[in-house]
């Protein structure tokens, strides 16, 4: 796992040094300018009837104007000028953290789009989302922390070297006072780590409750658990805040003993300026505005850095998704075209373990699709149905084993370019809160008007025909303004614009009516003459439709096209 403190270096490299370095030039210039213009009073004094200049070394008094008017006209133009670049380092400062935080979003969701499916599919999606969402935009306030730490870090070196230029002596221990209150709150930021961390904790369990809430409220509802989820989430919620309020907490009590040491030590210089070291106006009431404007900079510095040890969480968080992700990156070859499936697709005694599980998924399973027709795979809940339907797909490679097409071994960036061949309709419906039109295209952006009412018509979908605004019809939230039927079956549509070789549906008609599944299983037999059909399910109308059937148990085939019922002391009985 890399080190957070990593993360801006990483952002840089991303984001491009040439923006990084103008940033840390507006930083040191903006700097630079009140530093100058607080060694200025230093003359100013002088000129207002101070015997010397306060003890500045010659280069720089010789540097200065002697005059009053001529050292204002200056004050006036560093002001301005100070103004000006501080102006532009904020603007790039906001530029520098859109770009790092959106370069790590975008990497993080290219990350996710490209990986394995293996590595993809057990991921969690509420804390996926709560990363990528809530997490990353957590990151930015940090880098804005670290940053605006980072301005503070140089105008104190500014104005360190202004107080140097005045009193040596003073300067030297006003910042070795200054590094020891740092010190001191050490304590302080790594509580603020362990905050960060249990809000990031936190926020991922409001996201889901709410997530997981919004999905079952029929359920809720029905069970009358409406005050039960109510609880959870306002639990949670406290949870939340107070991570939050215990932050907010430290940082007050962090400024508090910061600003009471500092405001101790500037006495103490101050007295011993005036008493000890017998210093004059000249350079006591310069050194006091010096000391007095690190004060609150100081306090910054401190708070800043706080906010960044409280973003550790989510920088953690992020760079261990995206390294996961990155490191599972499916293998892609634009060049390669996909596999044509003209005779069958074979699996050769494949096996497929998942992590943490206590039986692999699938074990040695053999069994043949042919290239026209229907086939079944059947099987008890948990048989390892949908882990084979993955396989045909090119989502998953097996452990051992082959998976061929008409010989041709799947694996690799063939793999992947035979996606472009398979058409898939799961259980749950996929719809746009969009128009129908961008629904289908959305398998198929350049299909033309014609091309969607041929893929409707072929799956028994000629109800669109008679929506109120046809093909412009807004199908609102998940499809909701459609029946549970009339969703599948625009699934079933959106598949077949992809021209498909192989068409997967996962328990599509599970929860349909009779009349919906007849639709569906109408359109299927007029489909299964220019393609390979694939139905997965245990129970309904469409296994009864299968010229050839693939029954799993336990990960094992017990019964396909091609093999006779395997022996009961094998598999154990059906």
């Amino acid at each position: 796992m890399a080190n957070p403190e990593l993360t801006l270096r990483k952002a840089v490299t991303r984001t491009g040094w040439r923006r990084a370095g103008v940033l840390g030039a507006l930083m040191a210039a903006a700097a630079l300018t009140e530093g100058l213009g607080l060694v200025l009073l230093v003359p100013m004094l002088a000129a207002l009837g101070a015997a010397d200049q306060g003890g500045l070394p010659a280069w720089l008094a010789a540097l200065l104007p002697s005059q009053l008017a001529p050292l204002l006209a200056l004050f006036v133009v560093l002001v301005v000028l100070r103004a000006g670049l501080a102006g532009l380092r904020n603007l790039a400062q906001l530029q520098f953290e859109v770009a790092m935080v959106d370069g790590l979003r975008n990497r993080a969701w290219s990350a996710l789009l490209h990986c394995d499916w293996r590595v993809l599919a057990p991921l969690s999606r509420s804390d996926s989302t709560a990363l990528l969402v809530g997490e990353i935009d957590r990151i930015g306030l940090g880098v804005n922390q670290l940053l605006g730490a980072l301005t503070q870090a140089v105008t104190l070196a500014a104005i360190a070297l202004a107080a140097l230029a005045i009193s040596p002596l003073a300067a030297g221990l006003a910042a070795f006072g200054g590094l020891a209150a740092l010190l001191l709150q050490r304590r302080l930021r790594t509580r603020a780590g362990l905050l960060g961390q249990a809000l990031s904790q936190t926020y991922a369990l409001v996201l889901r409750q709410f997530s997981e809430g919004l999905g079952a409220l029929r359920l809720i509802k029905s069970l009358g658990r409406e005050a039960a989820m109510e609880r959870e989430v306002a639990g949670a919620l406290a949870e939340m805040r107070a991570a939050q309020y215990a932050f907010t907490r430290d940082v007050a009590l962090g400024r508090v003993l910061l600003h009471g040491g500092a405001a101790l030590l500037l006495a103490v210089l101050t007295w011993l300026a005036i008493e000890r070291w017998q210093a004059g106006p000249a350079t006591i009431l310069p050194l006091v505005a010096l000391f007095a404007r690190a004060l609150p900079l100081l306090g910054a510095l401190q708070e800043a850095w706080q906010g960044w040890a409280h973003a550790r969480a989510p920088i953690n968080g992020t760079l261990a998704l995206i390294e996961r992700a990155e490191a599972a990156r499916e293998p892609a070859d634009p060049a390669i075209a996909a596999p044509v499936l003209s005779a069958q697709l074979r699996l050769e005694q494949v096996s497929v373990s998942f992590s943490g599980a206590e039986h692999p998924a699938l074990h040695q399973v053999s069994a043949t699709i042919p290239a026209r027709g229907i086939t079944a795979i059947t099987g008890p809940s948990g048989a390892g149905k949908s882990t084979l339907a993955d396989l045909i797909g090119g989502l998953l490679s097996p452990d051992s084993g082959e998976v061929r097409i008409d010989g041709a071994m799947l694996e690799g960036p063939l793999r992947r370019a035979w996606r472009s061949r398979v058409a898939y309709v799961q259980q749950d419906p996929v719809l746009l809160s969009a128009s129908l039109r961008d629904n289908l295209r959305w398998a198929a952006p350049d299909a033309s008007d014609a091309q969607l009412h041929t893929a409707l018509e072929a799956a028994s979908a000629g109800f669109a025909a008679a929506l109120p605004q046809g093909l412009d019809t807004l199908l609102g939230d998940g499809g909701r303004a459609l029946s549970g039927g009339e969703r599948q079956r625009l699934m079933l549509a959106r598949a077949l614009l992809r021209d498909p070789a192989l068409l997967i549906l996962d328990e599509a008609t599970s929860a349909l009516d009779a009349e919906n599944e007849a639709a569906i299983a109408e359109a299927l037999v007029r489909l299964k003459e220019r393609m390979a059909v694939v139905v997965i399910g245990h129970r309904g109308a469409l296994p009864l439709l299968a010229d050839h059937t693939i029954r799993l148990k336990q990960g094992r085939c017990v019964d396909s096209a091609e093999r006779t019922l395997a022996p009961r002391g094998d598999f154990g009985a059906n």
